[in-house]
């Protein structure tokens, strides 16, 4: 599986066609009531699904080499991947495990540790906390006499983990493999993407490489493809926000008819299709390695509003129904407001945009 050859940001007959078998499973195995359901079960993440899209269809090893087991694709075709999850508000550790923590193992060049991961035989995760940006201060553990020892919050997908990459106060990055430490659930906003603590008491780990390169590769693939869930996630409100209000009438007439509405939308639709460019253009340039700061810096600094204005006019133009728990809007709604913070929050982009480009504030 390969990116197009042609230059553009317009996708591929073969991305078109992997979104569409991605959709058509979530269609059959991640509906709305589901995900309500699992949510509030002891066990959010959807295992079985994680299996359908990682046994079936190799969506675990997209980024990982055809010579370790992996697709050998790019990351053009991984934001289509994330596009279609975050319309389903998928409760699956794609972009903690297939895409932050493989980046990580492919900047230490673990081999073998990707080989287990493309075969989704481990789901690994990086133990740094979901809201550090790309360039931000990474929490680490202490190295004392070949054992780790500390606690790190805030790691996203922990509880689904198999493995935990684990930044230490050496410099290095170790492979700590889960049953060795102790994970806590924290109270999360987005129960799709639960949250813990990781406490490291004299845990053993293989120390894979040096911790400064791999951890800002990996959270800089994870803010610059977190847009792709965002906009997924973004048109698929607008999509059946619009689709409800043609359907419901009041007044005898239906509700999409006011124009007040109409004006809304239409701004709304001017936003997503800002944001479709934004998030297209950083997968682009992180598949080139053409200027990939400044293009995840542009996409972060503005897809986190995008995605939290569109779940918000999903809930007021949903009316009573959409305040009830039974509608997955809210759903959305806290998956959103959690991305909006995940890998650095607007502003922390917005800055690193400014010294990139040569901005700075007087």
């Amino acid at each position: 599986m390969s990116a197009q050859s042609e230059p553009g940001l317009l996708h591929s007959e073969e991305e078109e066609a992997l979104r569409a078998a991605v959709r058509d499973l979530l269609t059959d195995h991640c509906n709305p009531a589901g995900v309500i359901t699992r949510t509030e079960s002891a066990a959010p993440h959807d295992v079985s699904l994680w299996k359908a899209l990682s046994d079936s269809m190799g969506l675990a090893g997209l980024l990982i080499p055809e010579e370790l087991g992996g697709q050998g694709a790019t990351h053009r075709e991984t934001a289509v991947v994330l596009e279609e999850l975050g319309r389903a508000v998928a409760p699956v550790p794609y972009l903690t495990s297939a895409v932050v923590a493989t980046e990580a193992l492919l900047a230490c060049e673990a081999d073998d540790l990707l080989t287990e991961l493309a075969s989704a035989t481990t789901i690994a995760a990086l133990a740094v906390g979901l809201h550090v940006a790309p360039n931000g201060a990474v929490p680490h553990v202490r190295l004392e006499e070949g054992r780790l020892h500390g606690e790190l919050t805030g790691i996203a997908d922990a509880a689904v983990a198999d493995m935990l990459l684990v930044p230490a106060n050496d410099g290095g990055l170790y492979a700590v493999h889960a049953a060795d430490v102790t994970v806590t659930p924290q109270v999360s906003l987005d129960p799709t993407r639960p949250v813990a603590r990781v406490t490291l008491d004299g845990a053993s780990g293989r120390r894979l490489g040096d911790a400064g390169l791999a951890v800002r590769r990996a959270l800089r693939a994870g803010a610059g493809l977190l847009a792709s869930e965002q906009l997924g996630l973004a048109d698929r409100l607008l999509t059946d926000t619009v689709r409800y209000l043609k359907e419901r009438r009041q007044f005898n007439r239906q509700v999409g008819g006011f124009q007040a509405l109409k004006h809304r939308l239409a701004g709304l639709w001017l936003q997503v299709a800002g944001l479709r460019a934004a998030a297209r253009n950083a997968a682009d340039a992180l598949s080139t390695g053409e200027d990939t700061d400044v293009a995840v810096a542009v996409a972060q600094a503005y897809a986190g509003q995008v995605a939290v204005h569109a779940a918000e006019e999903a809930l007021q133009l949903h009316g009573g129904i959409g305040m009830t728990w039974e509608h997955p809007v809210h759903l959305y709604l806290k998956r959103a407001k959690a991305d909006s913070i995940a890998y650095g929050v607007a502003g922390t982009h917005r800055e690193a945009l400014a010294e990139l480009v040569d901005l700075r504030a007087p």
